[in-house]
């Protein structure tokens, strides 16, 4: 295994360890779930999953395989229409969730696509799967974000790789509830905060010197960093920080040409949930927004494309676009 694979297993081991910290709080304090909503909206080209969903709770870092019902990611109604003729993207967390709706969206628009994940090397394999079935190159980088070196490297591998990179995705996360706050312990501050913040920060630093007037850099922030959540608070305090990132940013790149968005989702059904909430929590996930519904990845990923294409949003920078159900 190489030493980036080394450090990888690690976190995962680590991330682990804090989800057990937190299960075992949730099982003394006996969390009940939410009610579930009667009303579901739907409005897509297809129906999707409602509460109740499969109550089921899996391992952090999470991964998509393991579970029950799952996310829809492939789009088949989407038809690409070359927005990202002869481009390469990057894409954190690209192995499940989001990143993998994203990633085929992505191939399908044109697009040859680096998929970096921790130790989700299933999930990672059918992502490559499924952008290579686009008819597009997909090259699989395993490591953590935290690790500056890891970034800088991963992304010099994609450029050998692909002779260019055009878009960045930053996507890769860590979250974890606390229902009391003062049970929120330094080391679970921590990760979120290296993952969430300090990845955005290493990938944009390594890919920026590599993008060409044109390109785009597109963070994942969240509902979350607009009106906060109260078992998130370390969470909701990243994604915060991501949509000020991306103002920040986007100013600070103007004279290069690169734009820089943010992507800020509602609930969606990826691993990310089903890792950090009970099970019974589970079941009800989504159930509070306004559509009475969580959003499938495919619903999201339309979106990264939007904010990808110089054809869709050239005059678009420093903009979090919020995708959230409804206010």
């Amino acid at each position: 295994m190489t030493t980036a694979g080394q450090a990888a297993g690690k976190t995962a081991d680590r991330q682990r360890k804090i989800q057990d910290q937190v299960d075992d709080t949730d099982a003394k304090a006996g969390e009940a779930a939410g009610e579930a909503r009667s009303f579901a909206m739907q409005a897509g080209a297809r129906d999707y999953p409602v509460p109740p969903l499969p109550a089921q709770h899996i391992d952090k870092p999470g991964s998509e395989a393991e579970l029950e019902l799952q996310p829809m990611y492939d789009a088949p109604y989407y038809e690409g229409s070359n927005k990202l003729k002869g481009k390469a993207a990057i894409i954190t967390g690209g192995d499940s969730g989001i990143g993998r709706a994203v990633a085929v969206l992505y191939a399908r628009e044109g697009a040859d696509v680096a998929v970096l994940h921790l130790d989700e090397d299933e999930d990672a394999a059918e992502t490559k799967r499924a952008v290579e079935a686009e008819g597009r190159k997909c090259l699989v980088i395993a490591g953590d974000v935290r690790d500056r070196k890891f970034c800088f490297d991963a992304v010099a591998k994609v450029v050998k790789a692909f002779g260019r990179l055009d878009i960045l995705v930053n996507n890769a996360a860590f979250q974890i509830h606390t229902v009391a706050f003062e049970d929120l312990t330094e080391e679970h501050f921590d990760e979120t905060l290296k993952t969430n913040l300090y990845g955005y920060f290493h990938m944009a630093q390594a890919a920026v010197p590599h993008l060409k007037p044109g390109s785009a850099i597109i963070n994942t922030g969240s509902i979350t960093g607009i009106d906060g959540s109260k078992e998130l608070v370390d969470y909701s305090m990243t994604k915060g920080g991501i949509h000020a990132f991306t103002r920040a940013l986007s100013g600070n790149l103007l004279e290069k040409g690169i734009r820089v968005n943010c992507v800020a989702p509602g609930p969606v059904w990826t691993p990310l949930n089903p890792s950090d909430k009970q099970a019974e929590d589970v079941a009800e996930f989504g159930a509070k927004a306004k559509m009475g519904r969580p959003a499938q990845p495919e619903e999201i990923a339309p979106a990264y494309v939007f904010l990808a294409s110089p054809q869709l949003s050239s005059y678009i920078t420093g903009e979090i676009l919020p995708v959230i159900g409804g206010y």
